[in-house]
């Protein structure tokens, strides 16, 4: 009998350690009891040191979280919460979280507390809206591209007329009419970019090819005065899209950093990062199948971060924090990620922004369309 319950409590911990969402079983006196291999990631410890934790030392004073722990233990019933606020220095800020709070049958006061973070949800949320930012952009540089081009042409030429029989006075003038029709040009262009709907080629993609290529690029330009750290996991298997646009989409990233950094920073860092998370699964476009984005780029700088108020529309066309900037090309980064099936996403604090990339390896998107 004894092996039976054994048995159970080593399949049971097997189990709780496999789920993507933090478990902790909380005792007498709030005390962690156990805490699986997600509730380790969450609050940044092993489970040996959790263990010697109570949950106040885990969440910030005063937290909804222990007076839902104390109604479970209160009443005998299963209690949830939802969009609670945690925040510690352990957890290093604000972290809106979902709470499934139950008693353990036949163990006294102990509750099983399971957490699941908001930001994932709202994240993969953002990335539809994105997309549909993305297609109304389209129609947008197309019109643009009809419209706006043509009488820009004939608007420089009769500047260009013009040069020729004006006084030297007045020829500057005539050469800001030709410079601002180019730079409206350029815009346009960038803008045009969105209405380009042909099906790209696709193939297994090496990540750290790409990555490789743009940092030299980088170095050899706008980024020679900024320190690269690549963290890569080696054993990666490719990816499935179209190398050029990836190289625009990550060599526009790690500019975005650069720029952030400043040119008279000298302890400017852009890290490079790349690993393997399953867990996430999205649905593809024009398509009911879920595909699993297991595959991840980082791309972070300690640059002075993105302001709160932008980092929720920071995909949006149009926005930007530059003095000098369209606000055309994170948007850009969102289409061309979600045509390859992915997402993107940002998370910023001071002197730690990072840009996150999660694609379907090519793999999985073979079968699918098999």
């Amino acid at each position: 009998m004894a092996e039976s319950e054994a048995l159970l409590d080593a399949i049971e911990i097997q189990t709780l350690n496999v789920l993507p969402m933090p478990v902790l079983v909380i005792g007498e006196r709030q005390g962690v009891l156990y805490a699986n291999t997600a509730a380790e990631d969450f609050f940044q410890a092993s489970a040996v040191v959790l263990k010697r934790q109570t949950l106040d030392d885990l969440v910030a004073f005063g937290s909804p979280v222990l007076s839902l722990v104390e109604e479970v233990q209160r009443r005998g019933a299963s209690v949830s919460e939802y969009r609670l606020e945690l925040g510690s220095p352990r957890l290093g800020g604000e972290r809106v979280v979902d709470v499934f709070a139950s008693p353990l049958p036949g163990h006294g006061e102990a509750v099983v507390l399971m957490l699941q973070e908001r930001t994932i949800a709202e994240k993969m949320d953002r990335q539809l809206t994105h997309r549909g930012a993305a297609r109304s952009i389209t129609a947008l540089g197309a019109m643009l591209a009809h419209e706006i081009k043509n009488p820009l042409s004939g608007i420089r030429g009769a500047a260009q007329l013009l040069e020729s029989s004006v006084p030297d006075s007045d020829r500057l003038l005539t050469q800001l009419i030709c410079e601002e029709a180019d730079r409206i040009v350029k815009l346009v262009e960038r803008v045009e970019l969105f209405g380009d709907e042909r099906p790209s080629e696709r193939g297994p993609v090496n990540v750290h090819d790409v990555l490789d290529h743009v940092k030299r690029l980088a170095q050899s330009g706008f980024a020679r005065h900024i320190r690269f750290t690549e963290v890569y996991d080696p054993s990666l298997p490719p990816v499935s899209g179209n190398r050029d646009q990836l190289v625009q989409v990550l060599l526009n990233l790690v500019k975005n950093a650069a720029e952030a950094i400043g040119s008279d920073a000298i302890d400017g860092e852009i890290t490079l990062t790349t690993a393997y998370r399953p867990g996430i699964r999205m649905q593809a476009p024009g398509s009911q199948a879920r595909l699993a984005l297991p595959l991840e780029i980082g791309i972070r700088d300690n640059g002075p971060g993105v302001p709160p108020d932008l980092q929720a529309h920071l995909f949006d066309p149009f926005v930007t924090t530059k003095a000098q900037g369209s606000g055309l090309g994170l948007a850009l980064v969102a289409k061309v990620v979600g045509d390859h099936g992915g997402i993107v996403e940002c998370d910023s604090v001071p002197r730690r922004t990072t840009f996150r990339i999660r694609l379907p390896l090519h793999e999985a998107r073979e079968r699918r369309q098999g």
